[in-house]
């Protein structure tokens, strides 16, 4: 337990030093992490006062603080662009900002965390930043909200994942194994493989509410998680709104952040204290699931079922029009939203016409499986473009969409929707319209290469040719969007700070060399010096493609700076246009203008790369010693003050 009794507002104001924590964290790579650390470190000692720092970096939680520093603590600052938990620190004066302040601003935090307010639990505020439990960190640190939008979404995305992996696994197993084909649908051979099927089903049906609810708790903390939840599963099963279809993932993302963002509001409502011990646990809960709830199925629900019912409609009145106008229509249709009343409305359609007009569902059955091959291939086309966890999930969408399982596509559509669903529905559309070209039909409800395989299809040749150009047309789309985007849709490396390691007899040997180090650099701009150093790590004879790996560490560039300040900057790239870990170092004796948040130009530049092969913990623990040596004024003096390539390979040796 944690004492209750905060420091007195004058604490360190009588000569005695404080006993302070902090927690550091940055969302993509490790050195602002550790860069903060070491900042307010020294920004303690330089006052008198104690301070222990805990990294929450790529390679999991470091000097984490225990239960008695907590207790011994006269205030913790938490520096962090990505969500921490604040809970065990109830009863404690908590400053919440970014990392970018704790980096510049080491003893402005020290002195404001001396009066910050006593953190007294999830839904009430953490600090002068804003932080409420598990806020995001953008929001609790000042920064812009569309960073908070993002984030929300893919917390919401990264817990949804396992859900539609398993999920759709297990029905496609259970399809390849143990189904056959009917006039109604596909059936199972045998009671095992339906309850297989079934537990597949479950997945599914979790995966709505789990977006919704994970995206409403990263905005508002526990108390907006049942909600969110809640909420979810309403938009999710249109029933509850006279609908035949729930209004899919898009219904999960609006429901997640009504619910986080009214949880957020009912909380900066004044209530009296004897009221506030109540109101994370029944009074929030209660009143946000009521009323988001109702509004839900009154306010949003009953324009998603008049839409559904008019698109049945009007889809009916199309029958008679060319085969490949109305492909292009459904294949537009299944490709939206993956599940939600636009998709249900085009193969329900398809479905009710099976037995007299099975082309139309062939239209359908075509384009069923475009998304999630689509997406799967863009992340073997591409992979630096993904995360590791994306291109995980690449390959599930790939046996996914082999089983006409359209919401394979869904991780990637909520992460990036302004490029997927553009990307899923061209592809679709391009299936759809060969399909009823080529008179394709299905005689049974259900889409994807395995009703070819189950024999339910007839043109069976073009089918196939419908659905790879389908696939490919999607996975170039979204490629070309997301580079024209300039990846903001997504991280294209999360925690893509790959660490090598440089230099002579040090903790970075082996990887940095006299070939690798150059005193000066020609280039003025951040671009030219990106080349100018790609070109110097070729040297080590590690670098197969200069232009892949130029391309490569412009690209993380694009994610966020690597200028961190100081007169620092480490560009770096995750690239197998390496065959090994490699650094370089070089100078700059008028400064590059790198975009740092404390507007320095940068004269110290490192440039890391590895091959995505070979970035495992002990090359990120290289790089976290690097961001903490550079922390240090006189070892940043020595090395601007070193006459030559040996004197700098002398003072680099110095980092253990």
């Amino acid at each position: 337990m944690t004492s209750t009794d905060g420091p007195s507002d004058d604490a360190g104001d009588k000569g005695q030093g404080l006993r302070l924590l902090a927690v550091t964290a940055c969302p993509t790579g490790i050195a602002h992490t550790y860069m903060a650390a070491e900042k307010l470190t020294q920004a303690a000692a330089a006052s008198g006062h104690e301070m222990k720092v805990e990294t929450q970096g790529s390679i999991g939680a470091e000097n984490i603080l225990t239960d008695n520093d907590v207790r011994r603590a006269d205030g913790i600052i938490v520096a962090a662009d990505k969500d921490v938990d604040l809970s065990r620190f109830v009863g404690k004066r908590v400053l919440s900002v970014g990392v970018a302040e704790g980096i510049h601003h080491p003893e402005q935090l020290i002195e404001r965390v001396r009066r910050a307010p006593v953190y007294a639990g999830p839904g009430t505020r953490a600090g002068d930043g804003g932080a409420s439990g598990l806020l995001p960190t953008a929001v609790a640190g000042g920064g812009g909200e569309r960073g908070a939008v993002y984030k929300a979404l893919m917390n919401g995305v990264s817990y949804m994942i396992p859900f539609v992996v398993v999920g759709g696994l297990l029905i496609a197993v259970s399809l390849a194994l143990g189904g056959h084909t009917t006039p109604r649908g596909i059936v199972f051979d045998t009671p095992f493989w339906q309850h297989v099927n079934d537990i597949g089903t479950i997945g599914f049906t979790l995966m709505i509410p789990v977006l919704s609810g994970y995206i409403a708790y990263a905005i508002g903390d526990r108390p907006a998680l049942v909600p969110g939840m809640i909420g979810g599963w309403i938009a999710g099963h249109g029933e509850l709104y006279d609908s035949k279809a729930g209004a899919g993932f898009i219904g999960a993302i609006a429901t997640g952040f009504l619910a986080g963002y009214l949880v957020r509001w009912i909380k900066l409502v004044e209530v009296p204290r004897f009221v506030r011990p109540i109101m994370p646990v029944i009074v929030i809960p209660i009143l946000s699931t009521t009323v988001l709830g109702l509004f839900f199925i009154y306010v949003i629900g009953r324009p998603i079922s008049w839409v559904f019912a008019h698109l049945t409609s009007w889809l009916g009145g199309l029958t008679g029009t060319s085969a490949a106008l109305l492909g292009v229509l459904l294949g537009l249709m299944i490709a939206f939203d993956m599940g939600g009343p636009v998709n249900k409305t085009a193969f329900l359609f398809g479905a009710g016409l099976v037995s007299s007009s099975p082309e139309i569902m062939g239209m359908c059955a075509a384009a069923i499986p475009v998304p999630p091959l689509g997406q799967g291939l863009a992340t073997v086309l591409r992979r630096r473009m993904f995360t590791a966890p994306e291109r995980e999930t690449g390959l599930a969408a790939l046996f996914m969409g082999c089983f006409g399982i359209t919401e394979g596509a869904i991780p990637f559509a909520a992460a990036r929707p302004a490029r997927v669903i553009p990307a899923n529905m061209l592809g679709g559309a391009v299936a759809g319209a060969i399909a009823g070209l080529a008179a394709v039909t299905d005689r049974v409800p259900h889409g994807g290469p395995v009703v070819a395989a189950l024999g339910a299809v007839g043109g069976v040749p073009m089918f196939f040719v419908a659905i790879v150009i389908g696939t490919v047309v999607t996975a170039l789309t979204t490629v070309t969007l997301m580079a024209l985007g300039n990846g903001s849709a997504g991280p294209a490396e999360p925690a893509a700070i790959p660490a090598p390691a440089p230099s002579a007899p040090s903790a970075l040997s082996g990887y940095l060399t006299e070939r690798t180090v150059r005193p000066w650099l020609a280039a003025e701009s951040k671009e030219a010096a990106i080349r100018e150093m790609a070109e110097l790590l070729a040297a080590s004879g590690r670098v197969t493609d200069v232009d892949g790996l130029v391309a490569a560490a412009l690209a993380r560039e694009e994610l966020g700076t690597t200028g961190l300040g100081d007169a620092i900057a480490v560009p770096h790239a995750k690239t197998n246009a390496v065959s090994g870990p490699v650094v370089g170092f070089a100078r700059s004796a008028s400064g590059i203008e790198w975009g740092a948040l404390d507007g320095t130009r940068a004269r110290l530049v490192f440039m890391v790369s590895v091959p995505e092969t070979a970035a495992g913990d002990e090359h990120l623990r290289i790089l976290a010693t690097l961001s903490r040596k550079l922390m240090d004024p006189g070892f940043r003096e020595r090395l601007l003050g070193a006459v030559d390539r040996g004197e700098i390979m002398s003072v680099l040796g110095d980092i253990e």
